[in-house]
């Protein structure tokens, strides 16, 4: 059973929240914006169901409501940003931004963020680059529930992979991933709903395939894109890598194993090798490489031909962002739908901070 409700009510709930936490009014309606920008656009394992887990990091001090976010190096086109333990929701927008003017300079901007925690759906802040006429890009390490092709141990995070390209008439194309099978946020849904997992999703303590979607309670691992060797998991292992280089070795964040997990009732691991969670982000000027308005004809023209190709039988072909696109619209008329856990959670935080969520 799930209840429907207003975005607006979510979002100034979500807010006071965050404000009751110790956020300054203004990273407390950012932060709110970027958590419920996930349920808008149907990511419903990112949105206001992580409202509690952030909530708990809090409690247990492993968020700075207060965060000091700065530059600690730069190049005309690079920099690193310290986000001071921030709220990763407060931290990766502020760095988006030094991206975004440091490609207003020089073609292209690329910033690496260390010391910072979960921040949401990466597709926000690839985004803020399209009302800019710019490509956008963002990646973050997360918490170690990966295992490596072939491996029992976890190393990776589900670290996601977004890019915003704009376009003209057309919507713009906005491609936002896990480099997993699934993200364990799926596999929270599931549990909610106390429905199986499809196999290809997650292995045993042992390495073997497995639908339980509790099972990385018991010792397992979330499964690289692909699922298994024959379906392409090296693939997948390599993408995760990649993201997890960029965001944290690049940026002097905590990387693979070490990463710190997102629920507050694991201990951070004993020897940290960086600080905080990584991001990696990026913007380029569509005019650093041709006039914008010819690219965007183009960009149309990509859309239009792809979207008439022929469909299998009873199927669409979509762009990258169509479904997501279409769900916010939606969502925004008709309030967002809420599973009775995520609601009974809701609940047990208002009570926490005194507040009043309508129903």
């Amino acid at each position: 059973m799930s209840h429907i409700l207003s975005y607006p009510l979510l979002r100034e709930f979500t807010q006071e929240v965050f404000v009751r936490m110790g956020c300054s009014l203004e990273h407390a309606d950012k932060a709110s914006e970027v958590l419920l920008s996930a349920d808008l656009r149907g990511v419903d394992s990112h949105g206001v169901a992580r409202l509690s887990g952030y909530v708990r990091l809090w409690e247990a001090g492993r968020i700075n409501t207060r965060p000091d976010m700065h530059i600690v190096h730069e190049t005309p086109s690079t920099a690193v940003v310290d986000g001071d333990g921030g709220l990763g929701l407060v931290v990766a927008p502020f760095a988006m931004e030094v991206a975004l003017l440091k490609a207003e300079t020089a073609g292209s901007g690329w910033v690496s963020v260390k010391n910072s925690n979960h921040f949401g759906i990466a597709g926000y802040h690839a985004m803020m680059a399209l009302e800019r006429d710019m490509i956008g890009m963002a990646m973050t390490n997360a918490s170690p529930l990966v295992a490596p092709t072939f491996a029992k141990e976890r190393m990776l995070g589900t670290n996601p992979i977004a890019v915003a390209i704009p376009a003209g008439e057309q919507p713009a194309f906005v491609a936002d991933f896990a480099t997993t099978t699934a993200a364990n946020g799926k596999l929270e849904i599931l549990q909610r709903k106390q429905q199986q997992a499809p196999y290809g999703w997650i292995q045993d303590k042992e390495g073997a395939p497995s639908a339980d979607p509790h099972e990385l309670r018991n010792g397992g691992a979330l499964l690289p894109l692909g699922g298994d060797r024959e379906h392409g998991s090296h693939k997948g292992y390599c993408l995760g890598a990649i993201v997890d280089i960029f965001s944290a070795v690049l940026s002097g964040a905590n990387y693979g194993p070490w990463a710190p997990p997102f629920v507050s009732f694991l201990p951070l691991p004993p020897d940290p090798v960086g600080e905080g969670l990584g991001h990696f982000l990026g913007a380029m000027r569509v005019d650093a490489f041709r006039p914008a308005a010819e690219f965007k004809t183009h960009m149309d023209q990509w859309i239009g031909r792809f979207r008439s190709a022929e469909p299998v039988s009873g199927e669409q072909v979509l762009i990258p962002g169509d479904p997501e696109r279409v769900m916010e619209q939606e969502r925004r008329e008709q309030g967002i739908p809420l599973l009775e856990p995520v609601l009974k959670d809701l609940q047990e935080v208002a009570v926490k901070f005194k507040l009043t969520l309508n129903i």
